[in-house]
């Protein structure tokens, strides 16, 4: 009998402990850690391009799901600010027979500045500046996952109008290439 596998979703803003907490979950569960800002970095260096995050954020969503149809943890490192991105991976994990684990990270505005600084100053080459302004945007623009959402027991939504599926749904938002 095989292991159920996990797909670890880590939900929150810059700054707030997701990357710690999914190398932490990479180590005690031999799980697959897919974090989108180190493959930016890697691709593009200082650039941050907009017209690229959705499209390698979709693949490295496509090699946690096939990952999770090998039997392999997985943990899906950003953002996930919508919730309509963690029920189409949460619907995906489903159908692959996977279980999900949802942690939300938040720090006051002040500790997430205090800890953006630090990074700037000891490893700028593992972020990006991000403004107050860009902080406060971000944070009025996030989902914050409901108690449900986190612990698994709440239903997960249909797909958006429009969409007959989340599949489909999930196609569309992660494109395979820059337009």
């Amino acid at each position: 009998m095989t292991r159920q596998p996990t797909l670890f979703l880590t939900v929150g803003l810059p700054c707030t402990g997701k990357t710690t907490a999914a190398r932490r979950i990479e180590a005690e569960h031999r799980a697959l850690r897919l974090t989108k800002d180190e493959w930016v970095k890697a691709l593009y260096g200082h650039e941050n391009p907009d017209s690229a995050q959705r499209v390698i954020e979709g693949r490295l969503i496509e090699i946690g799901l096939r990952s999770l149809e090998l039997g392999n943890n997985v943990i899906i490192d950003y953002g996930l600010w919508s919730r309509d991105e963690r029920s189409a991976l949460r619907q995906a994990a489903a159908d692959l027979g996977a279980k999900v684990e949802m942690l939300y990270f938040e720090l006051p505005e002040a500790e997430q500045r205090k800890r953006l600084d630090q990074r700037q100053a000891e490893a700028p080459h593992t972020t990006w500046p991000m403004s107050d302004e860009e902080l406060a945007e971000w944070a009025a623009s996030i989902e914050i996952p409901t108690p449900g959402e986190l612990d698994g027991s709440e239903p997960i939504d249909p797909p958006p109008p429009g969409f007959a599926t989340w599949n489909e749904w999930r196609t569309r938002h992660w494109p395979p290439t820059v337009s």
